[in-house]
């Protein structure tokens, strides 16, 4: 409201304030909303509901594509609503968030974390709509609680410093640091961010001519991401693992980025050079190129940007998630800023300090093919696991748990499950005899 106003006025202080107010509400959405989801999911679609978060970013980038491709074709380049229409979508998002806060539960381990077990039981029961004494609803806040209760044990003081040295000291933490973190790191840097922030550009070094057909072929990108990120959410991420929904997005951009990178090595003059005007017989290359950055969407909704989210949220323990997190989501932007000034510097011309755009498209190659092979030797699989028995994941030395902590997390859930087993028909052995007696 402060920049829509402060804007159609002309006053850049309050265009400057606007920003810096509403990214203060950008900054905490991607840190509270994966906790909470994935703390109130149950953990066979935990992935799923999670998932969600990031396809719905995706239909906020969709609309904004549109409504600046209406925007263009009805409004002239002098007219103010061609960018009050657009920026005006912010408070409709934001005004539709703050009115369903209201109408949600809170979270039922922020909840038994804070002491309120009785009202963490009532809010379990709601959101799995089942009676507060079943026996589901007992064994899930049981756990949660024994969670807790071990974290307390294994704590390092009160407080945020407390829960620093937890995080820094751990060793399991540590590790789960170093995995958020590469993961923030590799994602931004593969390129997918940049190439969705400066799409209209790109597509016009890829040959699209116009500012209306690159900003509706920029808008269709929108679409696939969007799509791409729902068949991620409903079909992969919680059937195949987000290890291997990780990778096949991953494949699937490295793919892109080599074919882009190749055609603009082969017509080095695009991007480069104003006056080049590309060849008929370059056509179909050229629509190849457009279709790999579709294709490198869509590779990069189904892995990375679901998968950055989700991991981050699910990792950690109840009693650092949301500082852990936060240490994320604050490598998250700041490399998504870094990136984001760095492109347009790096697609120049040799000539004028950058690599030029062929080179940019090699440096996301490159980077998206170091990611896959991090992921493959060093993320754990963690579909299908509640978060309380993540921890079982990291037991193992830190260069087995990639490729083996998920099979020696098995084992020790079995375990697990039959001393709960046993423990359950002894008391059961013990209430017949006191019943007799």
């Amino acid at each position: 409201m402060i920049f829509m106003i402060g804007g159609s006025r002309g006053n850049l202080g309050a265009i400057y304030a606007g920003r810096f107010i509403a990214g203060l509400g950008v900054g905490q959405t991607p840190v509270v909303g994966p906790i909470y989801v994935a703390e109130i999911a149950p953990a066979s679609i935990r992935g799923l509901c999670t998932c969600f978060f990031t396809g719905a970013v995706y239909l906020g980038i969709v609309l904004a594509y549109f409504a600046n491709y209406g925007c263009q074709l009805h409004f002239s380049d002098s007219s103010a609503d061609q960018w009050l229409i657009p920026t005006s979508l912010h408070i409709m998002m934001s005004g539709l968030i703050f009115i369903l806060m209201f109408f949600q539960w809170e979270s039922p381990r922020f909840l038994v974390k804070q002491g309120k077990v009785d009202q963490a039981v009532h809010n379990m029961a709601r959101l799995r709509q089942q009676s507060p004494d079943s026996e589901y609803i007992i064994r899930e806040i049981g756990m949660i609680q024994a969670g807790l209760d071990h974290e307390l044990e294994a704590s390092r003081g009160v407080g945020w410093l407390g829960k620093l040295k937890e995080l820094v000291l751990d060793k399991s933490n540590l590790y789960r640091v170093y995995l958020s973190s590469m993961v923030q790191l590799l994602s931004q840097w593969s390129g997918a961010g940049s190439i969705t922030l400066y799409a209209p550009d790109l597509f016009k070094i890829l040959g699209i001519t116009g500012t209306n057909e690159s900003l509706l072929v920029t808008a269709v990108f929108g679409i696939i991401k969007f799509v791409s990120a729902m068949i991620c959410a409903l079909f992969l991420v919680d059937v195949i693992g987000r290890k291997r929904a990780l990778l096949i997005g991953i494949t699937l951009q490295a793919i892109s980025m080599i074919y882009v990178a190749g055609f603009l090595t082969a017509v080095p003059e695009l991007g480069t050079v104003k006056t080049y005007v590309l060849p008929d017989s370059l056509k179909g290359p050229s629509r190849g190129a457009i279709a790999m950055i579709y294709i490198s969407g869509a590779g990069w909704a189904l892995g990375w940007n679901s998968m950055q989210y989700l991991l981050t949220a699910e990792l950690y323990p109840l009693r650092v998630r949301a500082l852990a997190t936060s240490w994320a989501m604050t490598l998250h932007f700041a490399n998504q800023y870094g990136n984001s000034r760095a492109v347009p510097v790096m697609l120049l011309p040799d000539a004028q300090g950058g690599i030029s755009p062929k080179g940019t498209f090699w440096c996301f190659a490159a980077v998206t093919i170091v990611g896959g092979i991090w992921v493959w030797f060093f993320v754990p699989e963690t579909g299908g696991r509640t978060l309380e028995s993540m921890d079982r994941l990291f037991d193992l030395p830190w260069y087995r748990i990639g490729l083996h902590g998920n099979k020696d997390a098995e084992e020790k859930d079995m375990a697990v499950d039959e001393k709960q087993r046993a423990a359950e028909e002894e008391f059961g052995h013990v209430h017949q005899i006191e019943e007799k007696a």
